[in-house]
């Protein structure tokens, strides 16, 4: 059995352990209110812009398509965009979203973009090929972030080096649920999906000035809306994570003191025996 010393280092080293992890779920919850708020708040309008394009799409010439909606057929190569935090002690989040890259085929020379220092690491172990990567930060991210990963984009996909884009990331459903989400980005097929609907709109100035402009801010939300939600799901997955880790913490000390105090009512048991023993020999 254990010493009653080694029992005491053991529970203050439990106590400081369950210490550390009540400080980040509570980091985590103070920073999940604010990250969910903007998740949830964004979500109407990139639905609104993606009805107004698809309005839009709708009356645009076929032979006159944006290169946004056109599909390049000269190339294989898929655009990957793989968005993770950058710290880990978040569940298994970054292990479910780098299973998903783990399964993309490797015929053909793909690209990747990593957000996040996590999905950087994973890439390169697999010998992925990155063009590029940037932190994810810690704290919420900004509009700005956006513009850079659409310049790229628009590097490879409109030179048709790429035939695809997709986005890798996690969608936030809510403080329980997260789960890895595949999205393709470009090209965007919005005139198919909506050929049957009949629009009434009047726009002004007319859709071919419109629709590239929109299009083009439609992609930035797009990818703004899908690092917002990675943001909110590292933030609800590491306060779940850190609370079972603080409760796992608690159970071990309650353990522990149980323990030590056994230990310590056998020592002192034992104590009392050879003194009442050593009394029995003297009057002997």
């Amino acid at each position: 059995m254990a010493t009653l010393l080694t029992l005491r280092r053991r529970i203050k080293t439990a106590r400081n352990v369950s210490k550390t992890t009540k400080a980040m779920q509570m980091i985590a919850a103070s920073k999940l209110k604010k990250a969910q708020n903007a998740a949830v708040a964004s979500k109407p309008y990139v639905q609104k812009l993606e009805e107004l394009s698809k309005q839009i799409s709708v009356r645009t010439d076929k032979d006159n398509l944006h290169k946004y909606m056109l599909k390049p057929e000269n190339t294989n190569s898929k655009l990957y965009i793989v968005i993770s935090p950058d710290k880990g002690l978040c569940g298994g989040l970054v292990t479910n979203l780098m299973r998903e890259v783990v399964k993309m085929d490797d015929k053909s020379k793909h690209f990747f973009i990593t957000v996040g220092k996590k999905a950087e690491n994973y890439v390169s172990m697999l010998n992925k090929e990155i063009i590029a990567s940037f932190p994810f930060g810690t704290t919420l991210p900004s509009f700005e972030v956006v513009y850079p990963l659409a310049n790229i984009i628009d590097q490879y996909f409109l030179s048709k080096k790429v035939s695809e884009v997709i986005i890798i990331t996690t969608k936030f459903t809510n403080v329980f649920s997260q789960a890895p989400q595949i999205s393709t980005l470009l090209p965007i097929t919005l005139l198919e999906q909506t050929k049957q609907i009949e629009s009434t709109m009047l726009f002004e100035p007319t859709t071919d000035e419109l629709l590239p402009d929109l299009l083009q801010r439609y992609i930035e939300m797009m990818l703004y809306q899908s690092i917002l939600e990675s943001y909110a799901s590292e933030q609800a997955s590491r306060m779940i994570a850190m609370k079972n880790a603080t409760d796992n913490a608690l159970d071990i000390i309650e353990s522990l003191r149980l323990m030590y105090n056994k230990s310590r009512q056998e020592k002192i048991t034992n104590e009392l025996l050879d003194i009442t023993g050593g009394m029995q020999s003297a009057y002997a």
